[in-house]
């Protein structure tokens, strides 16, 4: 898909086809696009990152039956994602569904998602080299992970929708994130009830009715 019709396609979703699972491959395509390696030989990752210093960690909550390899399903549980070899580690078994849930203030769309994207951040890699200004400069790279992981699910034909409102200690409860990351943004994942549709000649008309054409 060209960069400039996923950008125009891209929607928040909350709608979900409740119980049809994403792939291995989709989920691998995500997380890459989210925060993968780009340029081996400097060891960069997909976003911008001042510095190069890279504060995020990318945990992924798996639903039950939430990602399909094929024969099967991953087992449920959080995810801790690796980058530089694109692999994920186990960190905590079990259904987190209704955690995250409740964690996230009991938005619905939470429960009906196959997975769940959770952006943290270790905010003394960047600060250590910026000082206070390095906070604002993990927020706009958490911004940067978070507008790949919409293009990347656009492209791949999935949903998406970024949720902020949250309870931070019971996100990193349920995640088993370690007390130096800071859950900052949840990105759930799904295959869509609909898709969005996108119109060219109806920007255009848009556009020239703005113009005064």
């Amino acid at each position: 898909m060209p960069i400039e019709l996923a950008i125009a396609l891209r929607r928040s979703i909350r709608r979900y086809r409740r119980g049809e699972p994403i792939t291995l491959e989709q989920l691998s395509q995500l997380l890459w696009a989210c925060y993968g390696v780009s340029e081996p030989s400097r060891r960069f990752l997909t976003t911008p990152s001042a510095g190069a210093t890279y504060p995020l960690e990318i945990y992924v909550a798996i639903y039950p039956s939430g990602v399909s390899t094929g024969s099967g399903f991953l087992d449920p549980g959080s995810y801790r994602y690796d980058p530089y070899s694109h692999s994920l580690e186990l960190v905590k078994a079990g259904d987190l569904r209704y955690s995250l849930y409740k964690a996230c203030l009991d938005q619905p769309w939470v429960l009906d998602a196959s997975i769940a994207i959770v952006i943290g951040a270790v905010f003394e890699r960047t600060t250590s080299y910026y000082g206070s200004r390095g906070v604002r400069y993990v927020h706009f790279e958490a911004g940067h992970a978070g507008q790949n992981i919409y293009l990347e699910a656009t492209a791949l034909g999935l949903g998406t929708v970024a949720i902020g409102a949250f309870y931070d200690e019971e996100v990193s409860h349920a995640m088993a994130m370690p007390p130096s990351v800071k859950p900052l943004y949840i990105f759930v994942v799904g295959v869509p009830e609909t898709k969005p549709k996108f119109s060219e000649e109806e920007l255009r008309e848009f556009i020239d009715r703005n113009r005064g054409g």
